[in-house]
């Protein structure tokens, strides 16, 4: 892409159909947006999530807290986008959705500006590993619309939250975590 190319894009106006999935909520932006290949619509990095607009799907919005893991992977001029989604599948604890890939022949902004409001969700986080195999992440978001922020554990393995031993490692851990955070 040339410098001219990049000042345009720039400056350019998300195409119709991406301001038209954000328009009904008046505090949410388009930060930066990519053409999905095979004339499969959008897929938009706004101030609330990344949002997939396209005719095929519909459009769905994946509120940046809930995004595990994002990978991208450049070709010229676009390339793929894996995404984790995360779900909660009790209190605290959340779960690790199957990939989902997105294909973009052109990506423009979308890598560094996902990339940035992920990191911004995470305060922090901590790899603890389990007795035997295995582990867990202990991981602080900023949730929008919340003061505090939010504690969560993934498990490596959706099998591990069975196992009592690993439930009470998770347990004592987010316990020291949240008591570690507490003035006195």
């Amino acid at each position: 892409m040339s410098f001219l190319d990049q000042v345009r894009r720039r400056f350019a106006r998300p195409p119709e159909a991406v301001r038209a999935a954000v328009a009904a909520d008046p505090d949410e932006q388009v930060l930066a947006w990519g053409v999905l290949a095979r004339d499969a619509g959008w897929l938009a990095a706004t101030s609330r999530g990344l949002r997939r607009v396209g005719a095929a799907e519909g459009d769905d919005l994946l509120p940046w807290h809930e995004v595990g893991h994002a990978r991208w992977a450049a070709t010229t001029g676009g390339g793929t986008f894996d995404v984790t989604p995360l779900t909660e599948v009790e209190p605290g604890v959340q779960a690790r959705l199957p990939v989902v890939r997105h294909v973009l022949t052109d990506a423009g902004d979308l890598p560094a500006i996902v990339r940035r409001r992920v990191d911004q969700t995470i305060v922090t986080s901590r790899r603890v590993p389990l007795p035997g195999q295995g582990g867990l992440l202990l991981v602080a978001r900023r949730v929008p619309g919340q003061a505090a922020r939010e504690w969560t554990v993934v498990f490596d393995d959706d099998g591990q939250r069975d196992d009592p031993v690993a439930r009470e490692t998770a347990r004592r851990k987010l316990a020291e975590a949240l008591a570690a955070e507490q003035p006195d």
